[in-house]
């Protein structure tokens, strides 16, 4: 896939009258997922400052330590016709873009910019009102393009690959850390870049939704929660949970497994553009807590993923964001029973103009190793 289709230099001008529209005077995008967004570079967050600088009126200019300048040049973002502005260790590069921007009311900051960079700025542009940047980019990185969607699905097929491994990792006697050093492994040798986290939670484990590794020995008899993912060379990121049990699990984990699949398949029969982001939550809760187990649902039931793993929007009571098509988002609804054990299910499903178009293929149902 080229890049010039996962970062065309058309969304440096769509960023532009997002700025614009919203009432700022500029965006300032520092290392970060909205950098990469909006210019292709994934440039390493240090304590020198890199910042696409694009005002709402006027031309954008990249400032980049002059030590940095080679690979900003070698990035996507050489592609943008934009002006590259190095600067030496001596000099003050916020009081560069202070000066090159001049008077502004509003500015939008990176989401993930480093706080010590958000103070200088306010330094640097005395009297700007300073915002969350992903409020002018929501609308756009939440639809993803077509070539967007592509990378998700490869994403998906790796990830898919991943989970086929798993059986053959899980036994008696191995500890969730060996199991998931194995995962990690097969993560990279699947093509994803970098590990972005291993979840393996067994037996009571599995009731921590985040509970990541241990050194606990996995017992006979126990259901394993396995919520894996990663990032692509594209940028894009994977995200699957699948549930597995090292022999034949307890008879009320069964019993509550079996609900969980019917709301995981609720919600992402849900999915279609129009239907809020609430009422794709609502349609897997509905499921669990008819059954009885909605006090062990303890938490949203997706969120968006992209160029990360968590970003709008989020599948939650509350939202009633409509969806649409190019949205991508994931559908987990989990059952936890806190003590025992722990039930996950997920999928990533990007909204089509028929309906949801999951990524994730491999069964659902629970695989006894």
């Amino acid at each position: 896939m080229e890049s010039s289709d996962l970062y065309p230099v058309a969304r440096l001008a769509a960023a532009r009258e997002a700025t614009a529209a919203a009432g700022l005077g500029a965006l300032l995008l520092t290392p970060s997922p909205d950098l990469r967004y909006v210019t292709g570079y994934e440039a390493l967050p240090l304590e020198r400052l890199t910042c696409l600088v694009l005002p709402a009126e006027g031309e954008a200019f990249l400032m980049v330590p002059r030590l940095e300048l080679p690979a900003a040049e070698h990035s996507p973002a050489s592609r943008l016709g934009i002006e590259f502005v190095p600067w030496d260790e001596t000099d003050d590069p916020y009081a560069v873009v202070g000066a090159r921007l001049g008077a502004v009311g509003k500015v939008g900051l990176a989401d993930r910019m480093w706080a010590m960079q958000s103070l200088r700025f306010r330094d640097a542009i005395p009297g700007a009102e300073q915002v969350l940047a992903g409020t002018v980019l929501r609308g756009l990185r939440m639809r993803k393009s077509a070539a967007e969607v592509a990378a998700l699905r490869e994403a998906g097929a790796a990830i898919d690959a991943v989970h086929a491994q798993v059986p053959g990792f899980l036994r008696a006697g191995r500890t969730e850390r060996e199991v998931g050093r194995d995962i990690a492994e097969a993560i990279i040798a699947a093509g994803h870049s970098t590990v972005d986290f291993v979840i393996v939670g067994s037996g009571p484990n599995g009731a921590s939704p985040h509970h990541e590794l241990s050194d606990r020995v996995i017992q006979a008899g126990e259901p394993v929660v396995v919520d894996i993912g990663g990032q692509m060379p594209s940028g894009y990121c994977s995200d699957s949970t699948r549930v597995y049990s090292v022999g034949e699990p307890p008879a009320d984990f069964v019993k509550y497994y079996d609900v969980l699949q019917r709301a995981q398949e609720a919600a992402c029969a849900a999915v279609r553009p129009g239907a809020s982001c609430e009422s794709i939550d609502a349609a897997a809760r509905e499921v669990i807590a008819a059954e009885g187990y909605g006090e062990h649902f303890i938490h949203r039931t997706g969120h968006g993923i992209g160029l990360e793993t968590h970003e709008e929007p989020y599948i939650v009571a509350g939202n009633t964001e409509p969806l649409a098509p190019g949205f991508a988002f994931s559908v987990e609804p989990g059952i936890y029973l806190r003590g025992a054990h722990g039930a996950r299910i997920e999928d990533i499903l990007v909204c089509t103009e028929e309906g949801g178009e999951r990524v994730n293929h491999r069964p659902r149902g629970l695989v006894i190793v």
